[in-house]
């Protein structure tokens, strides 16, 4: 198996501090003006600040969080995908989405992060 890459390492270590469901260490991960999408829920969070509400929304809702990555790879241009089980623990129960990432990353911190997943199989879990 090659060994990753700096931008496979950073997405790795983002994922990675979910699990702390620590805000900053999550945030320090972002450039300050990147993009955090979750493709079905509207508007993007632009901008740290708008970041940071996203992320203090699913770490306050959930008393653990575990992202399990199943594949990753890195195309040319650097920019890192990954196929994930995103884990909630929700009132005592285990919450499961299939999620597809996508982290275009530029200088060292991630720019533009892109999720898609289901949200019908979000909702009739909680």
């Amino acid at each position: 198996m090659p060994e990753k890459t700096d931008n496979q390492k950073l997405v790795t270590s983002l994922i990675a501090s979910w699990a702390s469901r620590d805000v900053e260490k999550i945030l320090s991960h972002f450039a300050a003006d990147a993009i955090y999408t979750n493709i079905p829920i509207d508007p993007p969070n632009c901008g740290i600040d708008a970041i940071r509400t996203a992320i203090t929304g699913f770490v306050e809702m959930a008393s653990e969080i575990e992202f399990i990555v199943h594949h990753q790879a890195e195309n040319a241009d650097g920019t890192v995908m990954n196929e994930r089980s995103d884990r909630f623990l929700i009132n005592d129960q285990w919450i499961e989405l299939a999620v597809m990432g996508v982290f275009e990353i530029q200088q060292g911190k991630v720019t533009h992060w892109r999720d898609y997943f289901d949200l019908q199989q979000f909702n009739p879990q909680t």
